[in-house]
């Protein structure tokens, strides 16, 4: 047993962040599952926590993957999922016969509380003009890295944000406007309301699945 998975777990890293990474791995890129579990272990998952180191060495080589891009926004999408199922569906349901301003505050606040569960240190702070405005997140575990990255490394965070949003029955374009790395630890993202959204949300794939270990948080 190496010494990384030692190290005491760290009660600012939630379980939804951890499980929606273990999921989309395990869903995107099951041959490489083994390798990532050596770090991201099943039984620190269900005890709730897990160290950060063993979380920066599962960011740092999800980042060499060609994979990478589609497999953190696939995760951010299964964490609304779960983080919105947790809730129930009265909210949801509430907010698409709410007036838009009204639904998409209200989104925006569950999306608020998602960022707070992936870890307790990072925050998000929305500003809304009519259809168009930003979430800031600081603090974004994604974002944590020592040189200027070429692609924005915060789609987690866009994925799960326009998630929200669509599942409270909102249209909306939801991308990454600023990502910081280089020690900032902190991304931007533009929203543009588009109106309300046609029927269901789709569902993603595998997400029966997903459900089925949805953590609690």
């Amino acid at each position: 047993m190496s010494n990384v998975s030692r190290k005491p777990l760290d009660p600012g890293i939630g379980r939804l962040l951890v499980a929606s990474l273990h999921e989309a791995i395990a869903d995107l890129m099951p041959m490489r599952l083994d390798f990532y579990e050596h770090w991201l272990r099943p039984e620190e998952l269900h005890q709730g926590t897990i160290g950060r180191a063993p979380l920066s060495a599962v960011l740092g080589f999800l980042r060499t993957e060609p994979a990478y891009h589609r497999l953190v926004e696939y995760a951010g999408g299964c964490a609304a999922d779960w983080a919105l199922a947790d809730l129930g569906k009265t909210t949801t349901r509430l907010a698409r016969a709410l007036p838009l301003p009204i639904a998409v505050r209200l989104a925006l606040m569950a999306a608020g509380r998602l960022v707070r569960h992936t870890h307790r240190a990072s925050r998000a702070r929305v500003g809304l003009r009519r259809r168009a405005g930003t979430v800031e997140i600081g603090e974004s575990v994604f974002c944590d890295v020592r040189e200027q990255a070429s692609r924005p490394l915060c789609g987690y965070y866009a994925a799960a944000v326009a998630r929200t949003l669509r599942r409270h029955g909102i249209d909306a374009d939801v991308r990454t406007d600023e990502c910081r790395g280089a020690g900032g630890a902190r991304c931007a993202l533009a929203l543009e309301i588009r109106g309300r959204a046609a029927g269901e949300a789709p569902s993603l794939e595998a997400l029966g699945r997903a459900e089925d270990v949805r953590p609690a948080l």
